[in-house]
């Protein structure tokens, strides 16, 4: 695929929240990752009118973190949050290595703790992971500059190496590891 017909950038996720302001104070206190716009809104959404909120906070690109809150119980209920308790399901941002010390240094001044917040040593990247007041899991990856010049090496294999695993060969891949 020619890179000129991908996406630019992730514009926004979205995500919901049952309390947008324990939602703003991580994202925005702890994390550092400022409240950029807040859109209350009134629209027919699925059949019916809903009331809600949809609060934005930034990332270094101009890209965002995005999380509606419902006015209507029944349309919280409907709509969620319901974060699976699983480690899998999570949202990975990019740092360099001053902001994931920056990222631990919040986090550890917050009063986090394990299992809330973990380091993982991936061997071709570290992710500091954060639980947020939602339950989902937020991961700070910093990439190794040797995994970031073998991406084409590692792009060019990506599609055999699927293959090969669903076919039923699970050998580990990861020399790092």
């Amino acid at each position: 695929m020619a890179k000129g017909s991908l996406p630019s950038r992730l514009h926004h996720t979205a995500f919901t929240t049952r309390d947008m302001e324990a939602t703003r104070k991580f994202y925005e206190d702890v994390l550092g990752m400022p409240l950029i716009a807040t859109w209350c809104e009134k629209d027919i959404l699925f059949g019916a009118e809903r009331t809600y909120i949809h609060c934005f906070f930034g990332l270094a690109d101009g890209s965002a973190l995005a999380f509606f809150q419902f006015a209507n119980p029944e349309d919280q209920e409907l709509f969620g949050p319901k974060m699976p308790a699983s480690p899998f399901h999570h949202i990975a941002l990019n740092v360099d290595a001053k902001t994931q010390k920056s990222m631990e240094e919040r986090i550890a001044a917050a009063g986090i703790k394990e299992p809330d917040t973990y380091v993982l040593e991936h061997g071709y990247c570290r992710s500091v992971y954060v639980t947020d007041p939602n339950g989902m899991i937020v991961e700070f990856v910093l990439d190794l500059p040797e995994a970031i010049s073998r991406a084409e090496e590692w792009r060019g294999k990506a599609h055999s190496e699927l293959e090969r695993w669903l076919e039923g060969d699970y050998t580990n891949n990861n020399v790092y590891r």
